[in-house]
């Protein structure tokens, strides 16, 4: 049966779609909260709502409204559609989230077990849209990607790695106020994929709403589901950036786009094992890498 918009969403999923289509018409705290919810959902089920309304930077108040505006009685049922979402999924959520509430300390090993919950929650929260993500790109005729400021590493891995074995993938680079240039270039039946993270940068919202109008689809590689260019996506994967540090990690994002790499790698077959073997050789003969006999000589010259 067909939910109605006054129907509360009755799991995670259902939660996510009502958001992301009502997103720009929502208040700005409830946006707020929202957008919190979603990038945090393991936060839901084990804290406070006065404490997660404090992380969100909304009074506890506004999540109450949240609630109601979008169907339900209260908090109360609210959380349960998150707390049903987590007993679905394995349990390092809730672990994660009891470990990171409230520790204001991080020695070495608590950043780095950070880190790598960023990546292992990967593959839960992709699990669905992964595959429709590998589909969107092998079907393309040619694939765009962006990433500007600190999004433009993983962006660059992605289109270096993709084009080992697919000639038709081009960086949008934006270089010396070329971005307009770079944008020609988009047209129907392509993909154009933008990875960012808050603070979003102006060109990638750029490279979104130009997309659009050339009609090529749209693959978002960001840290919510209601970042702006998630909501003109036709497709979104997601990563979290938490971090102990003064900036946002980006190891989760560069994980990301190594894993979906790999899953395009093995769509992609034989043929594509062929064009990285011919790119390895170019590469070799072309003088790109070290020869390690060259590296020993140096080492033995240098101990002279």
């Amino acid at each position: 049966m067909t939910q109605t918009k006054n129907q509360a969403p009755a799991t995670l999923d259902a939660f996510t779609a009502r958001v992301q289509q009502g997103f720009a018409e929502m208040a700005p705290q409830f946006q707020v909260g929202a957008k919190y919810l979603l990038d945090f959902p393991a936060e839901v089920p084990v804290a406070s709502m006065r404490s997660i309304a404090t992380q969100a930077g909304v009074q506890p108040a506004t999540l109450v409204r949240l609630a109601q505006s979008l169907g339900y009685a209260g908090w109360g049922e609210l959380k349960k559609v998150f707390l049903a979402s987590l007993r679905s999924v394995s349990g390092h959520y809730a672990e994660r989230a009891s470990s990171v509430v409230g520790d204001q300390s991080r020695s070495a090993a608590q950043s780095a077990a950070i880190q790598a919950g960023n990546v292992h929650m990967l593959a839960d929260v992709n699990a669905q849209n992964l595959p429709e993500a590998v589909r969107m790109l092998t079907k393309a005729r040619n694939v765009h990607v962006a990433g500007f400021r600190a999004s433009f590493a993983p962006a660059h891995t992605f289109q270096y790695l993709y084009r080992l074995f697919r000639p038709t993938v081009m960086l949008i680079r934006g270089d010396a106020g070329t971005l307009d240039m770079d944008l020609r270039g988009i047209s129907k039946g392509d993909v154009t994929v933008i990875i960012a993270f808050a603070p979003y940068s102006h060109e990638a919202l750029l490279v979104a709403e130009a997309a659009r109008r050339a009609q090529s689809r749209v693959l978002a590689i960001c840290d919510s589901v209601v970042a702006p260019m998630a909501l003109q996506a036709d497709c979104v994967l997601q990563f979290s950036t938490d971090t102990p540090s003064f900036f946002p990690s980006s190891v989760a994002a560069l994980s990301l786009v190594e894993i979906l790499i790999e899953q395009l790698l093995a769509q992609a077959g034989p043929r594509a094992v062929n064009s990285i073997r011919q790119a390895e050789g170019h590469l070799q003969q072309d003088g790109a890498y070290l020869n390690p006999s060259h590296i020993t000589a140096e080492k033995v010259n240098n101990a002279r």
